[in-house]
């Protein structure tokens, strides 16, 4: 039986890993992380797993030689707080680590597919996996570039070594605004969806940002992708063992958050046995109301957002993604339904 390491796991992106993998019916798996915040055992709580092992311990005893032969290693295990400003913190959590785990991999035949971030881009107008694009905000996009970076650099350059199978396979997947079920422990890091979902339940409407960056209210635009899309194309990596490099995984299409907050309520309304409103009408009845643009936010706020897929089409993968209108439909559908 294969046997799998996922890291991060009782975290988001991670959970739903372990469940897609057991959707394929595999179960012999290895599921990492650090449960001090105890209220995500509820993301792995109906899951199956094979052991759990804490983060702390993990990662030296791997690199040891402990937990037997390793297929693959999902890395989703980092500290995602894009407002962490402890930088020595961030780069042993999200850098360091991962340069070990790589080199143990490498040492013990196992496979890596590793979650990066679109935070690499920063304040870059173009979003394709190219040093020129690369201009990281905070310390935890640069955390996750300067992995990127010694993945593309050491000993020549990892993925060509990795595609002409003198090494095992290395894919860093750049995630951009991932949404949908089990991020309910994120807090304020949680996707907009989901606090769109929560704050119309208590206010009953959607707060969006004025006009800013040369973008009329709510016009502002992200690369919005469902977590089911995520979870898909990192098992087509998975089941693809000869394919290496840095991978944007977002829809190739920026949304704006009008179509997102949109999407909420009217998914909401739906729930109610109510029709759908157009943008301005839901505007005219209050369901959706601008604010200011914060002082706080200005210079330091993406306007838009956008994956090139080019280089992950080149591969072959295929992996159709879901619009704003569809995941967040049923995004809302299930939190509508759990107990979170």
């Amino acid at each position: 039986m294969t046997r799998i390491v996922v890291t991060g796991a009782a975290g988001f992106i991670g959970s739903n890993i372990v469940k897609g993998l057991n959707a394929r019916g595999l179960t012999d798996i290895i599921a990492v992380d650090d449960l001090t915040q105890g209220e995500k055992f509820c993301n792995l709580a109906d899951l199956v797993i094979a052991d759990y092992v804490d983060a702390d311990i993990f990662y030296t005893e791997f690199a040891g030689g402990a937990f037997g032969p390793i297929e693959t290693i999902f890395h989703e295990g980092a500290c995602s707080n894009t407002l962490e400003m402890n930088g020595k913190y961030m780069m042993q959590n999200n850098f360091a680590t991962s340069v070990k785990l790589y080199q143990a991999c490498q040492k013990r035949g196992a496979r890596l597919i590793y979650a990066s971030s679109a935070a690499t881009y920063g304040a870059s107008t173009t979003f394709c996996e190219e040093p020129a694009s690369e201009h990281p905000l905070n310390v935890y996009g640069y955390s996750k570039l300067l992995l990127d970076q010694r993945m593309r650099h050491e000993c020549g350059t990892v993925f060509e070594r990795a595609m002409a199978g003198k090494t095992m396979q290395v894919a860093g997947l750049r995630y951009f605004n991932v949404y949908g079920p089990r991020e309910q422990h994120k807090g304020r890091m949680a996707s907009v969806a989901f606090h769109q979902f929560h704050q119309f339940r208590t206010e009953g409407k959607v707060k969006l940002f004025g006009e800013y960056g040369g973008y009329k209210s709510g016009e502002q635009q992200r690369d919005f992708v469902f977590i089911d899309d995520v979870v898909a194309v990192n098992l087509w990596f998975f089941d693809h063992p000869c394919i290496s490099g840095i991978f944007n995984l977002g829809t190739g299409r920026a949304q704006t958050f009008n179509d997102l907050a949109s999407s909420v309520v009217n998914s909401l309304r739906s729930l109610e046995a109510l029709s759908p409103l157009p943008l301005d009408e839901l505007c005219a009845q209050g369901l959706i109301e601008y604010i200011p643009f914060p002082d706080a936010l200005r210079g330091k706020y993406q306007c838009h957002t956008e994956a090139d897929l080019s280089n992950l089409r080149q591969t072959g993968c295929d992996q159709h993604f879901a619009d704003v209108q569809t995941g967040v439909n049923q995004y809302i559908k299930w939190l509508a339904q759990s107990r979170f």
